[in-house]
């Protein structure tokens, strides 16, 4: 098992493994006991952010609807609807040797799909977790425990990966939002809702 993280907490990814090349960054989560008759939908998100710190283009929102990136760099490797099971629930691949460098900053998300209809929210969660892997071997670089109170959320931004200095590293962010759409967590990061359509975010 790699280094446990606080929150907050950064770390290099590229420092001590020279050649990396393709990182698997796992989310996985287990719904409290008191709702275990509910089924909870989670969905690792990833935003492709470039050097204005910007979403560009709606291409770069990696989710249950856009599973692979048109750089072919990273690849959400299917939708989980039960969350049932152990281990990561959700699984995005990236391939950092060969990321366009007009792309600085990866962030990675969960949210709970139809939250708002369903009634639902992260207070209903726990065990929830990030964390980033070597995609090609499995050795886990680090692992940040999601264990703060998130009751009432709808979204978490977990952690983010970025580029400083030619250099990959890894940011424990937890931070919680109360935000129900993909196209509402993209608007954040500078995505107009305007080029989304009502069919983006619901499942096709």
């Amino acid at each position: 098992m790699g280094v446990s993280l606080t929150k907050g907490q950064r770390v290099s990814l590229s420092k001590d493994n020279a050649g990396l090349s393709r990182v698997l960054v796992g989310l996985g989560w287990d719904k409290a006991p008191s709702w275990v008759s509910q089924t909870i939908d989670c969905d690792a998100i990833a935003f492709l952010l470039d050097g204005s710190n910007s979403i560009a283009s709606r291409e770069d929102v990696v989710y249950f609807n856009n599973l692979t990136h048109n750089t072919g760099c990273v690849i959400h490797m299917g939708d989980n609807l039960t969350g049932e099971g152990e281990g990561d629930d959700e699984q995005i691949v990236i391939d950092l040797a060969h990321l366009p460098a007009r792309y600085e900053r990866i962030v990675i998300l969960a949210s709970i799909y139809q939250a708002t209809t369903k009634n639902q929210q992260f207070g209903m969660i726990e065990n929830a977790f990030i964390r980033v892997a070597d995609a090609d071997t499995g050795k886990e670089f680090c692992r940040f425990n999601l264990t703060d109170n998130y009751d009432g959320k709808t979204a978490l931004v977990a952690g983010e990966l970025y580029r400083r200095n030619g250099e990959w590293k890894f940011n424990a962010v937890g931070q919680p939002l109360q935000i129900w759409t993909v196209a509402q967590l993209a608007e954040r990061y500078g995505l107009p809702r305007s080029v989304w359509k009502k069919e983006n975010e619901n499942r096709h």
